[in-house]
Formats: C-alpha cells, sequence, structure tokens
C-alpha cells in the first residue's frame, strides 16, 4: 500500500499534469478563434500553390491530433484524481493487486499492473 506521503506526491504530480493539459486545450482552442477570425477575410478557399493546401491540411490535421491527446491524458488524469479521492489510486482495477510505486513514477494515471496491460494485448 502506499504511504500518504506517497499519494500526496502522485497527487501533486497529477495536479501538474491536469494544468499542462488544461493549457494544451486553452492554446489549441485559442489558436483555432484566431485562425478562424483571420480567415475570414478571405475571398477564396484556393491555395496559391496545391502544396500549401496539402500543407495547410496536414498541419490541421496534426493540431488535431495533439488537442486530442490533451483531452484524453486530461481525462486520464482527473481519473487518477478521483482515485486517490476515493482511496482506490495505486491498486490495479482488473485483480485489485497494488501497483508498483516504479510503474506509478513513470505512469502515475496507471490503472492496472504492467503484465496486466500485456495479457489484454495479446
Amino acid at each position: 500500500m502506499l504511504t500518504n506521503k506517497q499519494i500526496d506526491h502522485f497527487k501533486t504530480q497529477l495536479e501538474e499534469m491536469k494544468e499542462e493539459a488544461e493549457k494544451e486545450i486553452e492554446d489549441f482552442q485559442e489558436e483555432q478563434t484566431a485562425n478562424s477570425s483571420s480567415n475570414e477575410g478571405e475571398l477564396s478557399s484556393v491555395a496559391d500553390h496545391p502544396g500549401n493546401l496539402g500543407t495547410s491540411q496536414h498541419e490541421k490535421q496534426k493540431d488535431m491530433t495533439f488537442y486530442e491527446q490533451s483531452r484524453e491524458k486530461l481525462m486520464e488524469v482527473n481519473d487518477a484524481l478521483q482515485r486517490i479521492e476515493n482511496g482506490t489510486f495505486g491498486v490495479s482495477e482488473k485483480t485489485g493487486e497494488p501497483i508498483p510505486v516504479e510503474r506509478l513514477e513513470i505512469m502515475p494515471t496507471a490503472r492496472f499492473n504492467v503484465d496486466e496491460v500485456e495479457e489484454e494485448r495479446s
């Protein structure tokens, strides 16, 4: 079982991760707002060169991927913080066995032991 000091450490770490994810989401949303307002004055959606359109689409898709990753990260962090509140943090949701501290140090949002994740993938 984790000590109160360890739980406090992970809670602090998770809260920092939460702030980071929220900032990434906010930055993306601000950028989308800025991009949509800057494109309002365009008379045509035709790019000067076909390559420009492809580059623009690629950048939009890349940004959307980062946004989705930030949203997923935020959900995982919120779930982990809820497990701390419920007293189930650091315990596998599958078996009820303790998750090693080393795993939590690397991935504080972990919900399962490594061998359980590997079993799921097989």
